[in-house]
């Protein structure tokens, strides 16, 4: 099964280069253990712009959908066997790149 797992950024912004080094090396083991499917970064959502074509004709508003101090700021799709799995492996992640983590398995 696979899952989303977001890493969120509550005002630490930018990693360092030590979190930058645990989180590769996190990606390394998801790789060799067969849990990596796909993974990045997210810039921050100042200048995100959310659509709405929702009523035929497209209305786009500068700025994130949410306002809020935390927000999405990267994002590993895993596979995992479980969710117990995915967890254990969010939890890993989480200390790598310092940041909180929040676990949805895909549909």
């Amino acid at each position: 099964m696979q899952y989303l797992v977001s890493v969120i950024d509550d005002g630490t912004g930018p990693d360092t280069p030590t979190e930058q080094a645990a989180i590769d090396a996190f990606n390394d083991r998801l790789r060799a253990e067969g849990h990596w499917v796909f993974a990045g970064g997210l810039g921050s959502p100042e200048p995100a712009t959310v659509v709405d074509n929702r009523n035929g004709e497209a209305f786009l508003t500068d700025g994130p959908f949410v306002e809020s101090k935390e927000y999405m700021a990267g994002f590993w799709i895993i596979e995992a066997a479980d969710l117990d799995k995915a967890l254990k492996l969010a939890t890993e992640g989480s200390k790598a790149c310092n940041r909180k983590i929040e676990v949805r398995p895909f549909l």
